[in-house]
């Protein structure tokens, strides 16, 4: 548990988050739940945006925003200055009802659709990463269309991989996203931008991985990148303007994690800042315009799922579950990944940890389990049960399947708990189902 001031055990005995008792906020709200504690978002976002200008100069922080997508969220980091990683359609327009300003959206992926790439362009989208061949003819055409010139990145792919504790730089590149450097790709494609009258190349993108705890993966990726700047200037006098780094910073899922505050975030951004402002001066190119693109860090710590529990199954000498509300639908990551997580019974905060459960949800599947073999206080039916850490990807990734609703998000705020997602309907969940007539 990394522990807070707005995430708290409180002279109850129970956990707070936002300065609100969760026991209060399930009897309000109900169960299953995502909270978000609005002022870790702020103060870590504030972070970066402060470190990136007072160690860097011009940059800008882009929300990566398939760690949550939702109109509030996108309201809160624009005002803090914060700019928008979008990788659909679907992102962009939530942005938009998030009164983001266009110039400050991003659009990735490696394969947009037509489609998205009108959107983009007519709706003034800041930057369009280019990451397939056949995308700068597709963006160049959406541009002539409506009458713009389109600034866009181009994607490498370093030869960089950083995921958690550790980190390693290959020769040779195999990913779905970018175009590798070690075999030329980068520089055929980079070179072929300039064909299209409509686009604006403004610098390159990459990115090394997640979960990323060591400042020096970013340290090389830095020395990888600016080495390239320096190789695209001197052999075919093409500028970079633009230097986007990607984001991965790491949070805290267990005890196996490091505890991270704003300001250990902060420290990485004045690491990535001197770092390339030394290569930079040491290559002699330009100091570039940096963006960098956190997601997980800004928001994964400022959430928490909210269960009750149902059913408690012992089985003496291999396993005791505790089955709550919720599950795979609105958790998939351990099905996926194997994620894990740590938790704590909410109503029962200040007991000890005496036992080695497992969280399994309500889904028809045996391998719907949101943590296996974690340490908790005991629990009885009725209890509440907090989940660390889930304020990424799981709204994002969450389903209707076996014809569960998925839950609501609220957003807490000096005590204060209001929806930002509200609850969803069973009219909802056969809202776009139709019965075709030759079943009539």
């Amino acid at each position: 548990m990394n522990l807070r001031d707005t995430l708290r055990i409180n002279e109850a005995g129970h956990l707070e988050i936002g300065g609100a008792d969760t026991v209060d906020l399930v009897k309000r709200f109900g169960t299953p739940l995502y909270a978000l504690d609005y002022a870790y978002i702020a103060n870590v976002a504030s972070a970066f945006v402060s470190a990136l200008r007072d160690n860097y100069g011009e940059g800008a922080v882009a929300f990566a925003s398939k760690a949550f997508c939702s109109a509030a969220v996108y309201k809160l980091i624009s005002g803090l200055g914060l700019y928008a990683d979008t990788v659909s359609k679907g992102e962009m327009y939530t942005a938009f009802s998030g009164k983001m300003l266009p110039e400050r959206i991003i659009l990735h992926g490696n394969n947009k659709q037509a489609y998205e790439i009108d959107y983009a362009v007519e709706n003034g989208a800041g930057y369009i990463v280019l990451d397939a061949g056949h995308e700068a003819a597709a963006v160049d055409a959406a541009a002539k269309k409506h009458g713009k010139i389109q600034r866009v990145l181009v994607r490498v792919n370093p030869g960089v991989e950083a995921h958690t504790h550790r980190f390693v730089q290959t020769a040779r590149a195999d990913s779905k996203f970018g175009f590798s450097i070690a075999d030329g790709c980068a520089d055929a494609f980079i070179k072929s931008v300039f064909n299209y009258p409509n686009l604006e190349f403004c610098g390159v993108h990459c990115h090394i991985g997640s979960q990323i705890f060591d400042e020096e993966a970013y340290g090389l990726a830095i020395d990888v990148m600016t080495d390239y700047i320096k190789r695209l200037g001197g052999l075919y006098g093409i500028a970079v303007k633009v230097l986007n780094l990607g984001g991965g910073f790491g949070v805290h899922y267990t005890e196996k994690d490091p505890y991270y505050t704003a300001e250990n975030y902060a420290e990485y951004v004045v690491f990535i800042a001197e770092k390339l402002k030394e290569s930079a001066r040491k290559k002699d190119i330009a100091k570039p315009f940096l963006i960098i693109e956190p997601g997980r860090s800004l928001i994964a710590e400022a959430g928490i799922t909210l269960y009750t529990v149902g059913a408690v199954k012992d089985i003496k000498g291999i396993k005791k579950y505790y089955a709550v509300d919720g599950g795979m639908f609105e958790n998939p990551r351990y099905v996926m990944y194997r994620s894990e997580y740590s938790a704590i019974v909410a109503n029962r905060a200040t007991e000890p940890f005496a036992e080695t459960v497992s969280l399994t949800g309500k889904c028809c599947e045996s391998g719907d389990m949101i943590a296996v073999d974690i340490p908790l206080q005991r629990a009885d039916r009725g209890d509440i049960i907090a989940v660390f850490s889930t304020g990424a990807y799981n709204y994002s990734m969450s389903s209707r399947y076996n014809g569960n609703l998925r839950p609501p998000v609220v957003m807490v705020k000096n005590g204060q708990a209001e929806y930002i997602v509200k609850p969803e309907t069973y009219d909802d969940l056969i809202r776009h189902d139709i019965i075709p007539n030759f079943l009539k």
